[in-house]
């Protein structure tokens, strides 16, 4: 993909290149897109849960640092799948394996364990999708903030959607048809947000 588009490469190229039969291909990838979406969905497999398997002590939920460089060592792959049509699909297995990973992250960590399931599984998912449209912005913005900046406003904007410790929390809107939405995270005690749509 670094020297031609992904829809310009046949499987004969891919056996040719890796010096492998063709029944040996086709006995694990279906085509090349396969092989290359398996590729890729080991790999952020790998990265999305990196924290709880190697149980590290922060309370970061992702390793968007080590991620963003990693993709940014990598623009000329990224490129390659703009090209082909084909980075949506990097997109979407991404928000798929840190929606799972930040879940996974949230319940182990004390400041979250006690979210009930379906509020952790809510803001994982919310967290991946931000993740991932913060990725897309700093790439397509040709990263204007270093990784380790990107890092820390990812996870201020994760601790910002969890109640403190020991306190409830209730989602209520107030606004009304007429100009912007508020919704208030209420807080059972001294934190309290505001978020204007």
């Amino acid at each position: 993909m670094q020297e031609k588009p992904l829809s310009k490469i046949s499987v004969q190229d891919v056996l040719n290149r890796a010096h492998v039969s063709r029944s040996a291909f086709y006995a694990h990838y279906s085509d090349k897109v396969d092989l290359l979406l398996t590729d890729l969905d080991e790999f952020l497999k790998s990265v999305a849960t990196h924290l709880c398997r190697a149980a590290d002590p922060s309370e970061r939920v992702a390793v968007v640092t080590e991620f963003l460089a990693h993709v940014a060592e990598a623009e000329h792959i990224r490129k390659a799948l703009a090209r082909s049509g084909r980075l949506g699909d990097f997109y979407d297995l991404a928000r798929q394996h840190f929606a799972r990973g930040i879940e996974r992250r949230l319940k182990e960590l004390r400041r979250s364990h006690r979210l009930p399931p379906l509020e952790r599984s809510a803001v994982a998912h919310a967290m991946a999708g931000a993740l991932v449209a913060q990725l897309d912005w700093w790439l397509s913005k040709c990263r204007p903030v270093p990784a380790e900046e990107m890092d820390r406003r990812f996870h201020q904007l994760v601790w910002s959607s969890i109640p403190c410790r020991g306190q409830s929390n209730t989602w209520r809107a107030l606004g009304s048809d007429k100009g912007p939405m508020n919704l208030h995270l209420s807080h059972k005690g001294q934190c309290n947000d505001r978020v204007v749509f």
